[in-house]
């Protein structure tokens, strides 16, 4: 991933739980050194995306090094009623989530009388519809996932609500971290990206690109040259060359393709580019 790499950009009303969301998520966050680019910027957290095939890769290649695929979250300041037009940090929240790819739109469903609602009552429809007008006064439709705060929330809650959410949804409790591997998933595919992959001894990798990527497209992940450069690209199916055991082998079966400029990359494609 290049220094343009894909944000998505955590949003809600104030005391709904983003932090703490952004918090367990950040907790599963990677070494900032094998991602240089990173800015030091304690709002963004870079987060690796649970992938089983990458560890089942590394064994078979005994890589010295597992890098995962990463996802950028934002931690965007709380929006209140009026934002498009300046209220709260309006201005100042609307240019953050400009910046981002995607949103992810936080929905308190928990009661509790120690954390104030920002409108006295929990009321999770009411919540996405005020976020939702703002959104749309400042001309901001993004791809938005919700997050729905099941923190102590009761089933009756979410049942009433379900239904009526007007999008895809996941439930997640921050507190327990329960829903967070699903929730980075979901992530990962609302932004549109799909994952490819190199094995060797020295690293097993997991590299991004967007769905729809021609090879030199995703080339371009592991280097800018790669594009202009790019000659083949040798493909097999990673669960093909898991099962075969080596490339050796995976290729004495025919499973291993020469591919041009014109393949479409697929998620779990194990690549080695030819320039």
């Amino acid at each position: 991933m290049s220094s343009s790499s894909l944000k998505i950009g955590i949003v809600g009303l104030p005391n709904v739980g983003k932090s703490t969301l952004f918090n367990a998520l950040t907790k599963k966050g990677v070494p900032a050194e094998n991602y240089p680019f990173c800015t030091i910027d304690p709002s963004v957290g870079i987060v690796p995306v649970p992938d089983e095939r990458l560890e089942k890769l590394a064994a078979m290649s005994k890589s010295k090094k597992v890098i995962p695929a990463v996802v950028e979250f934002v931690d965007i300041a709380g929006l209140v009623k009026g934002a498009s037009e300046g209220a709260g940090l309006g201005n100042k929240f609307l240019s953050h989530i400009r910046e981002v790819d995607a949103i992810i739109e936080m929905v308190r469903i928990f009661e509790d009388a120690n954390t104030i609602h920002v409108h006295n009552k929990i009321d999770p429809l009411f919540d996405i519809e005020v976020i939702n007008f703002e959104l749309e006064q400042a001309g901001i439709r993004k791809p938005i996932l919700y997050v729905l705060n099941m923190s102590e929330a009761s089933e009756k809650n979410m049942r009433e609500v379900a239904d009526k959410i007007p999008g895809p949804y996941i439930e997640v409790d921050p507190v327990f971290g329960t829903g967070l591997d699903s929730l980075i998933k979901a992530s990962y595919d609302l932004l549109n990206l799909i994952t490819f992959l190199t094995t060797g001894e020295d690293e097993t990798r997991a590299w991004t690109t967007r769905r729809g990527s021609t090879t030199p497209e995703a080339g371009k992940a592991i280097h800018n040259d790669f594009k202009e450069k790019f000659i083949r690209a040798e493909v097999v199916n990673w669960k093909d060359l898991l099962d075969c055991g080596s490339h050796v082998a995976a290729r004495s079966k025919g499973l291993v393709r020469t591919e041009g400029k014109e393949y479409i990359v697929k998620d779990g494609d194990v690549i080695e580019f030819l320039i």
